[in-house]
């Protein structure tokens, strides 16, 4: 096989969550543990971390392998969904998988993924143990693709696990309340494992006390273990002063990720590291924690966080796409159209989302250009421009992403700005990333 046919095969062969959404979940973890077991448990070679959450979860997970691979150790990362290239899910010290080892593996593992009928998530975790097993990596951030409790990754006993915050995504798999997806996300709590939550909430914090209580899992809430006294952005980074609040101590950091949302992320992603510290035999010295800060896109390549693409007329992407992400987001294109004479905002959603939720927190007063990305979840531009118009936002259709983004600076002039978000599908298809 070519990797041009294994990647046809795994989307369009194997049952695929990024091509069909939930008709591809495959909750339980028999499947995997044995596929898992096939490889010689390959999960098990090499510490991890554990990462769940509703958002979040990539940039969270993109600081800590950076900031340990700073300190030198050798750092496997595996996130989802990608942007551009399938690869960009399993990294080892920020290089992608190459195309002749998922080749191979696909290959070698043919009648075992025929004979059990493995999911595509599945498969691709898998393929991200064992490789990073055969890379001798010697910690690996491990994200979870949907939930936690049934999540293939949860296969894992982790030096810590973090929980970023609980929103309503895929209630149709999940749950309907912030209660029930608590409970799912919990599900990644081990027996023992200290557990970091990033953002508090009266409705679902009790899921997790008594969750973690019953495990004998250390429970951290990251907001009682650092506080950020001073914010600012310095050109291309934001500057974060964090207080450590179990010794008063403070941190003057530089973060190369933008976006005002970022500071929940810092935070949660200091407190895992101070975490790690008390209970791993893992050490981060301040120098590499500050380095690893500072150059999370260059060590990771971690693209698409409210990333400018360009300043005359300013433009920047975002992939937050639903109603807990897109809110932070709002509040920044609100900012936008203030400071620009007009804002143009390139969006795009999957069908499954709960647009009653997202649209009412967009800015009026922008100029919309309703597209659709080339996925069989995207919905289509035209029902997108009809719903957003009850919500009195107005624009036109365009039919592709491409299109869409041309006619944007096409009709801008350099006292406007420029957005293009509502979906990973959407950032996925800017030209330049």
């Amino acid at each position: 096989m070519t990797y041009e046919e294994t990647i046809d095969f795994l989307f369009n062969q194997v049952t695929s969550f990024q091509q069909v959404g939930a008709n591809a979940y495959k909750p339980g973890l028999e499947r995997i543990e044995e596929f898992c077991a096939l490889l010689g448990k390959p999960q098990h070679s090499y510490h991890t971390i554990h990462i769940a959450g509703t958002n979040g979860k990539g940039s969270t997970s993109h600081i800590i392998a950076s900031v340990l691979q700073s300190a030198g150790y050798r750092v496997g990362l595996f996130t989802s969904p990608h942007l551009k290239d399938f690869r960009e899910r399993v990294r080892v010290d920020g290089q992608m998988i190459s195309q002749r080892e998922v080749v191979e593996f696909v290959e070698r593992n043919m009648p075992e993924i025929k004979r059990l009928g493995f999911s595509f998530f599945e498969i691709t975790a898998a393929l991200a143990f064992h490789h990073f097993s055969q890379q001798d990596v010697e910690v690996a951030v491990i994200e979870t693709g949907l939930g936690g409790r049934l999540d293939a990754t949860n296969i894992i006993t982790p030096l810590v696990s973090i929980i970023t915050n609980i929103g309503l995504d895929h209630t149709d798999l999940l749950g309907s309340t912030l209660q029930a997806v608590a409970g799912e996300k919990a599900g990644i709590i081990k027996s023992g494992v200290p557990v970091v939550l990033g953002e508090r909430d009266e409705e679902y914090d009790a899921v997790f006390e008594q969750k973690a209580a019953q495990m004998g899992a250390p429970l951290y809430f990251a907001e009682q273990q650092f506080s950020i006294t001073e914010h600012s952005v310095e050109e291309a980074l934001q500057r974060f002063v964090l207080r450590r609040e179990r010794d008063g101590k403070c941190f003057d950091v530089r973060l190369d990720l933008m976006g005002e949302y970022q500071y929940h992320n810092i935070v949660t992603a200091s407190a895992a590291l101070d975490v790690l510290h008390l209970y791993s035999p893992l050490t981060v010295p301040h120098s590499a924690y500050l380095t690893g800060m500072r150059s999370v896109t260059t060590t990771t390549s971690l693209a698409g966080r409210w990333q400018v693409l360009s300043r005359e007329p300013y433009t920047v992407c975002d992939t937050g796409h639903n109603a807990h992400g897109i809110k932070y987001v709002a509040q920044q294109l609100q900012s936008l159209v203030e400071r620009y004479d007009k804002l143009y905002c390139v969006i795009g959603f999957a069908r499954e989302k709960n647009l009653d939720e997202v649209l009412p927190l967009l800015p009026r007063a922008a100029h919309y250009i309703f597209t659709q990305a080339s996925s069989p979840r995207a919905l289509p531009a035209e029902e997108l421009a009809a719903r957003a118009a009850r919500e009195f936002l107005q624009g036109e259709v365009k039919g592709s992403v491409a299109d869409a983004i041309e006619y944007a600076r096409a009709v801008a002039t350099a006292e406007d700005a420029i957005f293009i978000g509502g979906s990973n599908f959407i950032v996925g298809e800017i030209p330049e990333l």
